[in-house]
């Protein structure tokens, strides 16, 4: 594969420090699984729009994501270099190079699985993953024209220091896109049983926490980002949440009947999946937005 990015875009590739090994252990074991949710191996929900995404097909509201996310960069016909931090297989990296042919995508991942296979399947692209933490990259600052998150800065809790990163490597007026859940109030404030559903789905899904998108703003604008657009897409992803129940059946009646056993990491999998279902639909507490923020 050609050199994607020149060498000025980055300060020593992998410096960058490790994350909690749990979160690690959980994507090399099992980001398999989530190739029966998804035949494009995306790791996120999906964007429903009336008589346009198949409400019964996952892949279409998965992709119609993907399209939102690339939407809101508002990227121009020029050559440009875009990051998403926490990029998984690299399915989301994969629709943006097909629509976009000035587009290279540089994505970073802690799970040594995922930099191998997902690399694969951006074979002959413009894209490369490799191995790095998004709280502190090697690229050079002011050095990208974008950078996404789709679904992946819950995992180090939506922690300060993600997105002060993320503002630091971007170029100025270039542009942040987040996709994410969030919560609606403090975890303190949380009743009983979103309290419970909270607890397991950060046992889950290896979430550190998961941040209250009021105070996720404030620290937004206290960083430096503006134009900071917050979009409440919980119905628009709906639609997508309701297949969990029949995708959790389907992949467990799936190993019974090839009689494999589950893996822990896929247990913990499908139980984060499952609270991510009921988290839904306390939507007083829980809420899934997309978040657009300019350097």
């Amino acid at each position: 594969m050609k050199t994607l990015y020149p060498s000025q875009f980055f300060n020593n590739i992998g410096s960058s420090k490790t994350n909690k090994e749990k979160v690690i252990d959980f994507y090399n074991e099992a980001t398999e699984d989530y190739h029966f949710w998804s035949h494009d191996y995306n790791m996120h929900f999906g964007y429903y729009i009336p008589f346009k995404t198949n409400p019964f097909k996952r892949d279409t509201m998965l992709n119609e994501m993907n399209n939102q996310i690339f939407k809101q960069l508002n990227l121009t016909n020029k050559k440009q270099f875009v990051a998403d931090l926490g990029c998984g297989m690299g399915a989301t990296m994969k629709y943006g190079l097909q629509k976009n042919n000035n587009l290279n995508m540089i994505g970073l991942t802690l799970s040594d699985f995922q930099v191998h296979h997902g690399n694969k399947l951006l074979h002959k692209k413009a894209g490369v993953i490799i191995k790095e933490n998004y709280n502190n990259t090697s690229f050079k600052s002011n050095s990208l024209d974008g950078a996404i998150a789709t679904e992946s800065f819950c995992h180090a809790g939506h922690q300060y220091q993600s997105f002060q990163e993320a503002y630091r490597i971007l170029k100025p007026n270039s542009k942040l896109v987040i996709a994410d859940a969030f919560l609606k109030k403090n975890e303190d404030d949380l009743c009983l049983g979103s309290t419970y559903c909270y607890q397991q789905l950060c046992k889950g899904w290896s979430l550190e926490r998961i941040g209250n998108i009021h105070q996720i703003k404030k620290d937004m604008e206290t960083i430096g980002f503006k134009n900071i657009q917050v979009k409440d897409l919980s119905f628009k992803i709906a639609p997508s949440v309701l297949h969990v129940p029949f995708a959790i059946t389907g992949f467990v009646l799936k190993k019974l009947f090839k009689k494999e056993k589950l893996k822990p990491q896929s247990i913990e999998n499908l139980r984060g999946s499952l609270f991510a279902l009921l988290s839904g639909l306390q939507l007083n507490s829980f809420g899934y937005y997309m978040i657009t923020a300019t350097k």
